[in-house]
């Protein structure tokens, strides 16, 4: 005769996994669920993320707009190139500082313009551009005026 603690015991432990698989596929289909909304919203972040980011540019572009319309309206906008004022500068033979004096700043500043680890402001590159339209006995007597 079987022994019935042995076969009582194997039972009780077959209907114990029968309940817990029951409830372990409930939190699993719960899970699911909970993954499901969790992607759905992640993915709506990330759509009004970049909502945020294109309207945050058009502001920037609108407002860059702006102030270029302001710009154009005082004068001709100017552009700065880090190289033809190195350039410009070696065709005249000058030192930085005789540059820098001719345009208002020190011979430092000229350094770091031409390095690239500075730009000049609007009033600045205007003296840029005076300078850029002397000649070189113009540039000359400037100097020696000074």
């Amino acid at each position: 005769m079987p022994n019935i603690a042995s076969i009582l015991k194997a039972e009780i432990s077959r209907v114990a996994r029968k309940e817990v698989r029951a409830e372990i596929e409930s939190l699993k289909k719960a899970s699911t669920g909970y993954r499901s909304t969790i992607a759905d919203l992640h993915r709506q972040v990330a759509a009004l993320e970049k909502e945020l980011r294109r309207v945050s540019k058009g502001a920037s572009r609108q407002a860059a707009a702006e102030t270029h319309e302001d710009a154009e309206a005082s004068g001709t906008k100017r552009r700065f190139s880090a190289s033809r004022l190195a350039s410009h500068r070696a065709k005249l033979g000058l030192s930085a500082a005789n540059y820098g004096t001719l345009v208002g700043v020190s011979g430092q500043t000229i350094y770091h313009w031409e390095q690239g680890k500075a730009r000049p402001r609007a009033s600045q590159l205007e003296n840029l551009a005076t300078v850029r339209c002397l000649g070189a006995r113009d540039i000359a007597a400037r100097l020696g005026a000074q």
